[in-house]
């Protein structure tokens, strides 16, 4: 089940392919995620969550002293609410199967700081936070529940962005990248979104059966400096 508030056609097109592509069914259902009750309601209406993966994020740049207060609410909803939210309407279902897996999509910065993110920061340090909660209040039921903490991942934003940089810097492609975009990342090295999605399939797999309360970071060595 794929979700995001913009209810397009594309959003249940992209659905209907990865169910043909993978032969499962798979459908699209739309939910503000800085919405308690959307967020909870979403869980309801997918019939259930064995796995659940908490994606969203939105993201604002600001010293703390000029934050935006409606800018700091929402991106404390979205980032961290959210997965309160859907991880307290999945876990009943997933105690009395007896299996369940929670994947809260971190970021480096849920370990580390920069300055003018003060509300991203937060957020993400309480996700990492409530993800130790989640795994100690189902330790032993079969759940676990993990965060992953990406560094800069190479997604279609991040990708819009590189023209604007280079003109900024006056820079050449590789160089913004290397010298400015990742200039934090030791690799020099975009994530990529198909990593991160194989680290998810790691936590979901019986590999992973005792790894629970945890951050796995997938950022080139950001947070090893």
């Amino acid at each position: 089940m794929l979700n995001s508030f913009t209810d397009r056609p594309e959003d249940h097109a992209l659905a209907a392919e990865l169910g043909a592509r993978h032969g499962v069914s798979a459908r699209y259902i739309a939910a503000d995620m800085s919405d308690a009750q959307a967020c909870r309601a979403l869980v309801e209406q997918a019939g259930g969550c064995d796995i659940l993966v908490n994606n969203a994020g939105i993201q604002h740049v600001a010293p703390v002293d000029e934050f935006p207060i409606d800018k700091w609410n929402l991106i404390l909803a979205i980032n961290l609410s959210s997965a309160f939210h859907t991880t307290a309407a999945a876990l009943p279902g997933m105690r009395a199967k007896g299996w369940g897996r929670v994947v809260n999509i971190a970021s480096a910065h849920g370990l580390t700081a920069s300055p003018f993110k003060s509300a991203y920061i937060a957020a993400k340090h309480g996700v990492v936070g409530l993800s130790k909660t989640v795994a100690l209040e189902t330790a032993g039921q079969g759940i676990t529940c993990n965060a992953i903490c990406p560094g800069y991942v190479l997604t279609p934003l991040v990708e819009a962005q590189i023209p604007d940089q280079m003109k900024v810097h006056n820079m050449d492609r590789e160089t913004v990248i290397r010298e400015v975009m990742l200039l934090r990342q030791p690799s020099r090295q975009f994530a990529t979104v198909e990593q991160i999605g194989g680290t998810v399939v790691y936590l979901c797999s019986p590999y992973a059966d005792q790894v629970t309360g945890t951050t796995i970071s997938v950022d080139g060595g950001w947070t090893a400096m």
